[in-house]
C-alpha cells in the first residue's frame, strides 16, 4: 500500500457522487449506514472510547495489524480498490455501446465494446467474488469458503450491508432490470473461459480468485453466484425495491429523461466507487475491533 491505513481512512470523502448515491439508498436499508470517516473518529465511534492514550494504543495496534502482510487486510483493501477502478472502465464501455445503438454513424462502437448485459453480469459476479474473498481475508479463513460467507450475509449490517444493497441495486436492478438474476445466470452459462480472460476486471484480480486456471475460476464464480442468488432475490422481495423506485430516488440529483434510463447505470459506474468507500470503512472497523480485543 502506498499510504498508511490511517491516512486512507482520513481521506475518505464526506460528500461526492458516491456519498449522494449511498445516502439515497438509505430507503432500502434504513439507518444502516453513516458515512464514518477519519481514523480517530472511527476508533471513537466503534469503541466508544474517550481516553486519548487508549485511543492512541488502539490506533497503533490497528496500524500494526494492517501492516502485517501475513494478515489479509492489505489484500482485502486492494481488492475493494481494484474492482472499483475497473468499474469505471466498464461504465465508459457501456456508455459507448449505448451511443452506438442510438446514433447510426457511431454504430461501429457496438463491434468494439462488450455486450452491456453480459459485461454487467460479469462485473456484478466479480464484485461478489471480491466481497467473498475480502471477507475471507479479513477473517483469516480460506478464500474458497463460500459457505462461511453465505452464512455471514444474514449478519451483515452497517457499511457491509449497504455495500451488498448497492451491489443488488446499482449493479443488478438498474442496469439489468427486475429479472437481473435470470440474466446473470444466462450470461454465466454462455460465458467461456476465453471470454472471462478478456475481461479487464478479471485480469486485475484473478491471482486471488480460487482456482488454478480460468476454467476453474469461472466455475468458482458460478458457484459463488449460485450460493448468493437466493439471498439477493430474498433481499429484493423483502425490501420491495424496484428499478423504477430506484430511479425516482436518484432523480433528486441525477437529471435524465425516461428514454435515457439505460445511460444511468453507465453514469453511476463511472462516477461512484461505493465498493472502495464502504470496503475501506468495513476494513477500518474490523481492524479496530480486533485491536481492541487484543489489547
Amino acid at each position: 500500500m502506498s499510504k498508511p491505513i490511517y491516512e486512507i481512512v482520513d481521506e475518505l470523502p464526506t460528500d461526492n457522487m458516491t456519498i449522494k448515491v449511498l445516502k439515497t439508498l438509505d430507503f432500502v436499508v434504513p439507518g444502516e449506514w453513516e458515512n464514518l470517516v477519519g481514523f480517530e473518529n472511527t476508533i471513537r465511534t466503534v469503541t466508544g472510547e474517550t481516553d486519548e492514550d487508549m485511543i492512541q494504543e488502539i490506533g497503533d495496534r490497528a496500524v500494526h495489524l494492517f501492516n502485517d502482510k501475513s494478515q489479509g487486510y492489505q489484500t482485502a483493501l486492494w481488492l475493494y480498490q481494484t474492482v472499483d477502478n475497473s468499474d469505471s472502465a466498464l461504465g465508459a464501455a457501456a456508455l459507448a455501446n449505448k451511443i452506438g445503438e442510438k446514433v447510426s454513424f457511431l454504430g461501429f462502437l457496438n463491434r468494439i465494446t462488450p455486450n452491456p448485459d453480459k459485461a454487467q453480469a460479469i462485473d456484478l459476479c466479480l464484485k461478489l467474488v471480491t466481497e467473498l474473498v475480502a471477507f475471507c481475508q479479513i477473517n483469516g479463513i480460506p478464500g474458497d469458503s463460500i459457505g462461511d460467507f453465505v452464512g455471514s450475509l444474514g449478519e451483515y449490517s452497517g457499511e457491509s450491508l449497504m455495500r451488498m444493497a448497492a451491489l443488488v441495486c446499482l449493479d443488478g436492478l438498474i442496469p439489468l432490470g427486475p429479472d437481473f438474476i435470470m440474466k446473470i445466470e444466462s450470461s454465466l452459462h454462455s460465458l467461456s473461459p476465453k471470454e472471462l480472460e478478456n475481461n479487464g476486471t478479471f485480469n486485475s484480480i484473478k491471482q486471488v480468485i480460487p482456482g488454478g486456471d480460468s476454467n476453474s475460476q469461472l466455475n468458482f464464480i458460478g458457484e459463488s453466484f449460485d450460493s448468493v442468488k437466493g439471498w439477493m432475490s430474498g433481499f429484493v422481495e423483502d425490501k420491495g425495491v424496484t428499478p423504477q423506485g430506484l430511479f425516482e430516488h436518484l432523480s433528486n440529483f441525477i437529471e435524465y429523461s425516461e428514454d435515457k434510463l439505460d445511460y444511468v447505470a453507465a453514469f453511476l459506474d463511472m462516477t461512484t466507487n461505493y465498493y472502495e468507500h464502504t470496503g475501506t470503512q468495513t476494513l477500518a472497523r474490523r481492524l479496530i475491533e480486533r485491536a481492541v480485543a487484543e489489547i
